[in-house]
């Protein structure tokens, strides 16, 4: 992964290159940074990857530091796939046969980016979070203040653009203490993706929002093959 990133890196001057936050992910994030990549942490869902992810980038600009070398250029980004969170937590919710106020569910993502935003700004990590996987307009308005990194798609800043959605620093508000409870109750899994300590590195690669995103990205290979050979070889049929 590390001489990938390099390889990558090299295309361009303003290259950021994605790295899973896994638990082969993570230590390349330490060494990439070092040899001055910029990284975007993807298949991102928690509190602790994205501690772990700052904490091995701060380990990377830390190294170039005490050598004397560049880390003004670099942009580092925590992506946090919001969006993929709530997705899990309705799977979970179907596979136990439980029914909680449906709302509470389109909050899951939004509080651990809103917790993640806290700790990195009380830290001081050197790397910006990012929003990604959108579901609904939360996944934007919610964060509206933060120094973050906030790119929809286009479909959805069209929708966005013709919604009377009131557009104001959100960043700062907590969520609703009653949807919270019914989170952290209810499902044990977002209780592990909102606790600081609710995931060992070595347990990111099982956690049920990266293995079914790394199926679906596994999937998406396979379509891309068809894709090139629809192209190759039109269907004469």
């Amino acid at each position: 992964m590390v001489e990938n990133a390099v390889t990558f890196a090299e295309l361009a001057p303003n290259m950021i290159v994605k790295i899973p936050a896994t638990s082969a992910g993570i230590p390349a994030m330490e060494e990439a940074t070092y040899r001055g990549v910029s990284i975007n942490a993807t298949v991102c869902f928690t509190l602790p990857q994205c501690i772990a992810v700052a904490e091995s980038v701060e380990r990377g600009l830390r190294r170039r530091e005490a050598e004397g070398r560049d880390i003004a250029s670099m942009g580092p980004i925590c992506t946090i796939m919001v969006g993929r969170l709530d997705d899990w937590l309705k799977v979970v919710m179907e596979k136990q046969g439980i029914s909680v106020d449906p709302g509470c569910l389109e909050w899951a993502g939004v509080a651990v980016f809103k917790k993640a935003y806290g700790i990195f700004r009380e830290r001081g990590y050197r790397l910006r979070l990012l929003s990604a996987a959108f579901r609904n307009h939360m996944h934007w308005s919610e964060l509206i203040g933060a120094d973050a990194v906030i790119s929809p798609p286009y479909a959805w800043q069209k929708r966005f653009n013709a919604s009377d959605v009131e557009v104001r620093p959100r960043i700062g508000d907590a969520v609703d203490p009653r949807l919270m409870d019914l989170l952290l109750s209810h499902f044990v899994d977002f209780r592990r993706a909102y606790a600081e300590d609710g995931l060992a590195t070595e347990e990111f690669d099982r956690f049920g929002p990266t293995v079914r995103t790394m199926r679906q990205f596994i999937a998406a290979v396979g379509g891309l093959g068809a894709l090139v050979r629809d192209v190759m070889l039109p269907d004469l049929d």
